[in-house]
């Protein structure tokens, strides 16, 4: 059996595996630039956001204890619940958390946001 000689290259393969590449990196970039995905997020390179005059600070720390207001009185969970209703929904909640603390300790937090339905939330990131 003879052996037929191949004088061209089909591109159109080629082409289609390019074209399906590209869309993968433009939506990819996409999402990176809007912030659907979070990239290294204990930094942040935006602007600091007002904070209003009714406020709670709460702070979670390396071990997981929970910290509020400027005085960094431990609290627990149900206590920041507490007190997070008796502010309103107009309360502003200043989230710190150090980087090296669970993250079940940040869910336990965000719960009881999501629970009580109060959507007044910052968190504090490291301007780099």
């Amino acid at each position: 059996m003879r052996m037929k000689r191949i004088d061209t290259i089909n591109v159109i393969p080629f082409i289609d595996i390019m074209l399906v590449l590209l869309v993968m990196v433009l939506t990819t970039a996409t999402f990176i630039r809007t912030g659907l995905i979070p990239v290294d997020l204990p930094d942040a390179k935006g602007t600091a956001a007002e904070h209003k005059s009714t406020e709670l600070k709460l702070t979670i720390q390396k071990d997981g204890t929970l910290m509020v207001g400027e005085e960094k009185t431990p609290i627990s969970l149900a206590e920041f619940e507490r007190r997070v209703v008796a502010g309103g929904k107009e309360m502003t909640v200043v989230l710190y958390s150090d980087k090296e603390a669970a993250f079940q300790n940040f869910v336990g937090v965000m719960d009881v946001l999501k629970r009580l339905g109060h959507e007044q939330l910052y968190i504090v990131t490291d301007k780099k």
